[in-house]
């Protein structure tokens, strides 16, 4: 069945009359997606807690958030390291019942990866899956201008298949 917004040719019609909504360098855009451009739909928020905070603080902005990591910063608003649910759930299982009392800084990744805004989100995805970790700070030149989760790529990527589909249907039915 044709899709009713497909008009097919007739015979007085003229190909110099016709117009092209698409082309194949329109639709096959080698331009690759960044950290930036994630940012500037989602902002660059940060989220943050200080090194002599409870687990229990952290806990609450978590929650309250409804976010998965927080970044560790010092007064001076340089970062000290990075505190994920996950590190929060291995020390639960090591001190059971002793967790929530207990400072950030002896819980927070120290050893912190990080992106710039330029990183293609291709490189970004892979790094976080070879590092096992789903947040990534964004530093420009460095500074710290947001974070990055492997939600956001994925949700980005998802977007852009949509978009894609929607291309190619355009240039199939014309």
């Amino acid at each position: 069945m044709t899709p009713s917004s497909y008009q097919q040719p007739m015979r007085g019609d003229k190909s110099h009359d016709r117009t092209v909504s698409q082309s194949v360098d329109s639709n096959l855009s080698s331009e690759a997606a960044t950290v930036g451009q994630i940012l500037a739909k989602k902002g660059g928020a940060l989220v943050s807690v200080k090194p002599g905070d409870t687990v229990a603080t952290a806990v609450q902005v978590l929650k309250e958030k409804g976010i998965g990591a927080l970044l560790v910063l010092d007064d001076a608003g340089t970062m000290q390291g990075i505190l994920s649910e996950r590190d929060i759930v291995r020390k639960l299982a090591e001190t059971p019942g002793q967790t929530l009392p207990q400072l950030v800084e002896g819980l927070m990744t120290r050893k912190v990866v990080t992106c710039t805004p330029a990183d293609p989100l291709d490189t970004v995805l892979k790094m976080m899956n070879d590092g096992r970790f789903r947040h990534l700070p964004v530093l420009d030149g460095g500074k710290l201008c947001g974070m990055i989760s492997i939600g956001d790529v994925v949700n980005h990527r998802l977007v852009q298949l949509e978009w894609e589909a929607l291309q190619m249907k355009q240039m199939i039915v014309g």
